[in-house]
C-alpha cells in the first residue's frame, strides 16, 4: 500500500511539474538589450527618441500577440551615460543576460565600437540604430548590423545637393576632431564635393567640448570666396555653431550631416538665428502614407509628442528588423537571428527598405535633406547619391 501511494504521489508531482512547466516554456520572453546614452550629453537628444522608438515597436508587437507563437519581447534598457567605459561595461552586462537574442543601440560610431565587440565575442548580434560609420561591420565582425545608411552615403548626398542643386562652388569645412563620426563625414564630403568640381577653401578643426568658436568664425570671415560652410558636428555643438556663425553676421548656408538632427539645432540659437541650415538625415516622418504614418501616429499616442527626429524612427526600425529576423528564423537563438539578419533582403522600414546585399550589413537607403526656416525644420528633398 505504501509503495502504491508513493508511486501515485510521484506521478502526481511529475504531472503537476509538467503542467506548470509547459505554459511557462511556451511564454518564455524574448530578451533584447537596448544600450543608449539617455541621461547626459547632447547624444541624449538622439538616443532618447531612439530608445522610445525601440520600446514603442516592442509594445506594438507584444500587443499584436508577440513572436514565435506568443512569446513577448522583454527590453532591458541600459543607460550608457555618454561614457565609452560605461558603454563597454554595460555591453558586458548585457551579453550576460540569460537567453539574450540580440542587442540594439547607440547613435554614434564611437559608442557602437565600445559596445559591439562584446556582442561579437559572445556570438550575439548587435544592431545599431544610429551609428553610421560604414566600416563598423568590418571593424567589429559578422554580428554587427546597421539600420541607418553609412556616412559615405549621407556626406555624398549633401555634397551633391550643395554643389549641383544649390550651386555652391566653394565651401569651408569645420570638423569635430574628437569623433569617428565627424572625421569620417568630412572625409566623405570633401571626397565627393571636390570630385564634382567644388573647392574647399578653408578647413578647420575643433573638439566636441568646445563652446567658443570665435577663432574659427574669424578665419571664416577673413577667407575670400566662401559660399557655404560644411559643419561636421555631433548634437553637442550643432546649435552652438549655428548661433555663433549667425551672430557674427554670416548668412551663408550651413550644411551638415545627421548630427544636426536634434532639437538643439534650433533651441540653442533661437528661431531668428537658426535659418538657412541644411542637414542630411534618415527620413522625413511627416509623410502621410505607409510605415511613416503608422509610426508617427503611434509615437504621438504613446508619448504625447510627435517624433522628435529621425532617430526615433531608426530605433523603431531596429526593433522591427530584429523581430522580423526572429520571425523568419523561427528562433530567438542568437546564431539563428544573426543568420536571418544577414539574409534580410527587403524589410520595409520607416526610414527606407533595409537589405544587406552581398554580406555588406550596411543598407543602401535614400537620404532626406532638411532645411531650417526661422527655427522650423522643413523637408526639402530626398537624394540618392550616385554610386
Amino acid at each position: 500500500m505504501t509503495n502504491w501511494i508513493s508511486r501515485l504521489s510521484a506521478l502526481a508531482v511529475t504531472a503537476l511539474a509538467a503542467t506548470v512547466a509547459l505554459p511557462a516554456g511556451a511564454q518564455e520572453a524574448i530578451n533584447i538589450a537596448a544600450l543608449y546614452n539617455v541621461s547626459s550629453g547632447g547624444l541624449a537628444s538622439l538616443d532618447g527618441p531612439s530608445l522610445n522608438g525601440v520600446k514603442l515597436k516592442a509594445k506594438m508587437l507584444n500587443e499584436a500577440g508577440g513572436l514565435l507563437g506568443g512569446r513577448k519581447i522583454d527590453i532591458t534598457t541600459i543607460d550608457t551615460k555618454n561614457d565609452t567605459g560605461v558603454t563597454a561595461t554595460s555591453a558586458k552586462r548585457a551579453v550576460s543576460i540569460e537567453g539574450l537574442a540580440a542587442g540594439i543601440g547607440q547613435s554614434d560610431s564611437t559608442f557602437a565600437l565600445a559596445a559591439a565587440p562584446l556582442f561579437q565575442s559572445a556570438g550575439i548580434p548587435f544592431v545599431t540604430s544610429g551609428a553610421t560609420s560604414p566600416d563598423l561591420p568590418s571593424m567589429v565582425g559578422d554580428q554587427m548590423f546597421l539600420v541607418p545608411f553609412g556616412d559615405d552615403v549621407q556626406a555624398h548626398a549633401m555634397a551633391e545637393y550643395a554643389y549641383t542643386t544649390l550651386g555652391i562652388k566653394t565651401v569651408a569645412v569645420w570638423t569635430d576632431n574628437a569623433m569617428d563620426y565627424t572625421t569620417g563625414l568630412s572625409k566623405y564630403f570633401v571626397e565627393r564635393y571636390t570630385a564634382l568640381g567644388g573647392k574647399v577653401v578653408l578647413e578647420d578643426v575643433y573638439m566636441t567640448t568646445d563652446q567658443d568658436f570665435s577663432a574659427l568664425v574669424a578665419r571664416l570671415q577673413s577667407t575670400e570666396g566662401v559660399e557655404g560652410l560644411f559643419a561636421s558636428s555631433g548634437p553637442d555643438t550643432a546649435g552652438v555653431i549655428v548661433k555663433q556663425v549667425r551672430e557674427a553676421g554670416l548668412k551663408l548656408p550651413i550644411f551638415a550631416g545627421d548630427g544636426f538632427d536634434t532639437e538643439l539645432l534650433t533651441s540653442v540659437p533661437g528661431p531668428e538665428l537658426s535659418d538657412n541650415v541644411y542637414f542630411a538625415t534618415h527620413a522625413y516622418v511627416g509623410i502621410d502614407t505607409g510605415p511613416a504614418k503608422t509610426f508617427r501616429e503611434a509615437y504621438q499616442a504613446e508619448y504625447g509628442v510627435p517624433p522628435e527626429n529621425a532617430f526615433a524612427a531608426l530605433g523603431y526600425d531596429a526593433m522591427g528588423l530584429v523581430a522580423d529576423a526572429i520571425t523568419r528564423a523561427g528562433s530567438a537563438v542568437p546564431a539563428d537571428v544573426t543568420k536571418a539578419l544577414a539574409a534580410t533582403s527587403g524589410y520595409e522600414a520607416v526610414t527606407g527598405t533595409i537589405a544587406y546585399p552581398a554580406g555588406s550589413r550596411v543598407p543602401s537607403k535614400p537620404v532626406a535633406v532638411m532645411k531650417t526656416d526661422k527655427g522650423t525644420v522643413k523637408f526639402e528633398v530626398t537624394v540618392t547619391p550616385k554610386s
